[in-house]
């Protein structure tokens, strides 16, 4: 798999693997013995960037992770996040906290449950808006400085806010959606990170799931599964959205390929800055993502799929969290 270098020369491959799904949201999670496989499968295919956070769990997917890097650390770059979690005398609540002192405590129980000296990519998750970005971003510096994280990344940020965290220290990356099913960073975003040199890591490249066309009805998603609480998959906005994957199915007919396939292949060619990272339990899944690579969508195919109208519904129920 190709290889490409993200922001300040963070090297990973073409294609990430989001592992968030093994642990935490989705129905039933993932079995263990098979995410773990999954994860060793992706480094045979050439994949060697993992995405986990302290909060998918919360802890138990870094812990996932560290067991499946056992005895090859060196052959993953792995990126894992902060900041929706708070640590305050041992005790941990879901509440946005940027400060340099929740930092430091975070970093330092993600690099004991992932089992490293240091960290590859350490995302700030979600803005915080009672820090300062400055500060978030000149605590991550100095535990650059100290070897402890190796990369700075951003998550769902704001143009004002990437800017500014740029200007205190080099960001090398920014995670935010985006896929067919959300092209939210085209307008702003985007060409501000290629403005600065910030790579750009896009999670949820099949719209959650819905893109790869297995879902006909809101009915089958479980009620623990986060998604049916998400206005999208609701009843109205749910059947709107079909007609999204029937365009990119007709696509996928077109390219002899699936929906999945196509759906990432259409991000491979918004440019070589742009790492989609998938998630999936499966091994399966997995090898059908990356056969992506191989698939050159014709201009007509791009052009048809460009064309596509956004979905009907908010990306989460509560939308407070995104910096905007």
């Amino acid at each position: 798999m190709k290889n490409l270098a993200l922001g300040s020369g963070l090297d990973v491959s073409r294609l990430g693997l989001g592992c968030m799904g093994m642990s935490a949201y989705y129905e039933g999670h993932g079995d263990d013995t098979e995410s773990i496989r999954t994860i060793h499968r992706a480094r045979e295919l050439g994949i060697t960037l993992l995405d986990t956070a302290e909060v998918y769990g919360p802890f138990r997917n870094e812990e996932l992770v560290a067991r499946a890097v056992a005895g090859r650390r060196d052959d993953y770059v792995i990126a894992t996040k902060f900041g929706q979690l708070t640590h305050s005398d041992g005790e941990v609540t879901r509440k946005l906290n940027s400060s340099p002192a929740n930092i430091r405590i975070a970093v330092e129980g993600s690099l004991r449950r992932l089992g490293t000296d240091r960290i590859d990519l350490y995302y700030q998750h979600r803005v915080d808006p009672t820090v300062p970005i400055e500060e978030t971003v000149g605590e991550l510096a100095t535990l650059k400085q100290e070897g402890k994280i190796l990369h700075i990344g951003l998550s769902e940020a704001s143009p004002e806010t990437i800017r500014r965290a740029h200007a205190t220290a080099p960001i090398t990356a920014l995670q935010s959606e985006y896929s067919l099913w959300t092209r939210d960073p085209e307008a702003e975003v985007l060409p501000l990170l290629r403005e600065l040199g910030i790579g750009l890591v896009a999670y949820s490249p099949l719209g959650r799931g819905f893109l790869t066309g297995q879902f006909t009805a809101p009915s089958d998603l479980s009620s623990d599964d986060f998604r049916s609480s998400s206005p999208r998959f609701t009843e109205g906005n749910f059947a709107h959205n079909l007609r999204i994957v029937d365009e990119v199915r007709a696509v996928a007919q077109d390219a002899a390929a699936t929906p999945a396939q196509v759906a990432i292949a259409w991000l491979y060619a918004q440019g070589d800055d742009i790492v989609p990272i998938p998630g999936t339990t499966k091994v399966s899944r997995l090898e059908e993502n990356t056969v992506a690579e191989g698939i050159t969508l014709t201009d007509e195919q791009v052009r048809r799929l460009d064309a596509i109208q956004p979905p009907v519904g908010d990306r989460y129920a509560d939308m407070s969290s995104i910096d905007r």
